[in-house]
């Protein structure tokens, strides 16, 4: 009888133990499996964009249930504001959220997708980048850097305000030498119509407004801009399309990490991506309408850009792009001749 028990002692423990081992390398292999990345918004924590990128990261952690963890940060923490993608190339980041226009010091055409004067509006934008082309061309552009993205990746946005601005603008003699913060080709051609355009990242905008830096700027949306407070600092808001039909923003990935992902971690990514880029575009037009009513009970004046400086920006963006597509990369006006040729085929579609 001691015998038998002895026995049955000696295989309980055997047992215990090979489960035990089982666990515990059932634990290793978990851990070893799952991934971290970490990604950076372009804005301040109150910027809309980086609160959208924030629930991003949160949400692609949930729907993988962790196998894939993304780290939020704001822009500014980890790396200098506007240089994500920089980033994301050298291995500091994984993904990333920015505007395509931060990275014309390495390609010109960038701006071709982003606050483009004369560009496409929102949903004709995104149609374009995921079905004709678009996310491709931004692939091709972006060449031997170590950063991709894919259709879905990119967040149209409405049309940015024109201007928030201190001086009252009744007709395009009061653009010259003006102080403005105006970003990407937008900045280049109002540049060249006498403004005084500078770069500055737009979590400084209010201090610079403050400091009188600058008289004016642009940035965003309304909606953005009422939750940044800019209705304190600048008492006249601009509006037109013109200068940027859409705000696009854009997520970018680091090739490596992206190619090391399992695929079905890939497809959750891209469907998780596309829902919440697009989500952003819908809350900010929502809210945009809103926010023009938030502006006037402040106090601000909102009036709709006088129509010789609308007419005055399209010809000298004509002008410029049509000197670029020479000047620069064939890259440059293959980009700009796919978005002329759908921009085109859209109109005639509705």
């Amino acid at each position: 009888m001691g015998i038998r028990r002895g026995k049955v002692g000696i295989i309980f423990v055997v047992l215990a133990v090979a489960a035990l081992m089982l666990v515990l390398a059932t634990s290793s292999f978990a851990a070893k499996d799952k991934i971290v990345w970490k990604s950076s918004g372009h804005g301040p924590a109150s910027d809309p964009s980086q609160i959208f990128h924030d629930k991003l990261c949160n949400a692609i952690t949930k729907a993988t249930g962790g196998r894939l963890t993304v780290k939020p940060f704001v822009g500014g923490s980890i790396v200098p504001a506007y240089k994500e993608v920089d980033a994301i190339d050298q291995g500091v980041l994984q993904m990333g959220y920015s505007a395509p226009m931060y990275n014309l010091d390495k390609w010109p055409a960038a701006g071709l997708i982003s606050s483009r004067p004369g560009g496409l509006p929102g949903e004709s934008l995104r149609t374009w980048f995921d079905y004709a082309g678009g996310a491709d061309l931004l692939n091709k552009m972006m060449g031997d850097y170590n950063v991709m993205t894919f259709p879905g990746a990119l967040a149209p946005l409405p049309a940015e305000v024109f201007f928030h601005s201190k001086v009252k603008l009744e007709s395009l003699a009061d653009l010259k030498g003006l102080k403005a913060r105006c970003m990407g080709d937008g900045g280049e051609i109002l540049k060249r119509m006498g403004a005084a355009t500078v770069i500055i990242p737009g979590g400084q905008i209010y201090e610079a407004m403050q400091r009188g830096t600058i008289d004016a700027f642009e940035y965003s949306t309304l909606a953005s801009n009422w939750n940044m407070h800019f209705n304190e600092v600048a008492p006249y808001v601009y509006l037109s399309p013109t200068r940027a039909p859409s705000d696009p923003q854009v997520i970018f990935i680091n090739k490596d990490a992206w190619n090391a992902l399992p695929v079905d971690i890939q497809t959750i990514v891209k469907a998780v991506v596309s829902q919440y880029t697009q989500a952003q575009h819908e809350y900010l037009v929502f809210e945009g309408i809103k926010a023009v009513d938030k502006f006037k009970a402040a106090g601000n004046e909102v009036y709709k850009v006088p129509k010789d400086i609308e007419d005055a920006l399209t010809a000298e963006a004509n002008k410029f792009y049509a000197e670029k597509s020479k000047a620069e990369s064939p890259i440059f006006a293959e980009i700009y001749d796919s978005m002329k040729a759908f921009g085109e085929a859209y109109k005639q579609s509705n």
